[in-house]
């Protein structure tokens, strides 16, 4: 047919299989302005949500570097304890007194290293400024490379960041 049909009644008017005809000549163009409407603030929706999507990401990632910097703060001050834990180890005393410091010293250290801490000892290694502090200096064949002979006091690397280069003596 046509596009019109009519009733029962005889009124004729449009047929759902025409839509065009159903809006009416008039109305036609009014839906094009806002079809791009609809779809700039889909984009704008887009957006945005991608935008809070970065920003989510970005604050889980500043709030676990936070946690970080509170434990590595903490862990520094616990270093010197350690220093002092394992020269009380190497004075003399008697036996049950060392396996207790013993027990209590190799359960803090795996408390610190669950969290990322790791000893340095870089005994024989050549000898780098970044990583060891030099504080003693001996002669050797004067033209080879410096290499550590000695860890005087370990250092430590917590999460693959240098937090106290050890201090060595090296020699050549």
């Amino acid at each position: 047919m046509s596009g019109l049909d009519v009733d029962p009644d005889g009124v004729s008017g449009p047929t759902e299989s025409d839509p065009s005809l159903a809006l009416g000549e008039e109305e036609a163009p009014l839906l094009e302005p806002q079809e791009e409407e609809v779809e700039d603030f889909r984009d704008l929706a887009q957006r945005v949500q991608a935008d809070f999507e970065n920003y989510r990401k970005r604050v889980g990632r500043e709030q676990t570097l936070l946690v970080e910097r509170a434990n590595e703060a903490l862990i520094i001050q616990v270093l010197p304890v350690l220093d002092n834990f394992e020269l009380s180890l190497a004075a003399e005393m008697p036996e049950t007194v060392r396996k207790g410091m013993e027990l209590v010293y190799a359960e803090l250290f795996a408390v610190l290293e669950r969290n990322g801490l790791e000893r340095v000892v870089p005994d024989g290694e050549v000898f780098d400024p970044n990583e060891h502090d030099a504080v003693m200096h001996d002669e050797g064949d004067g033209d080879a490379e410096l290499v550590v002979a000695q860890t005087m006091r370990c250092g430590y690397r917590l999460k693959g960041k240098l937090l106290r280069p050890a201090m060595v003596r090296v020699t050549r």
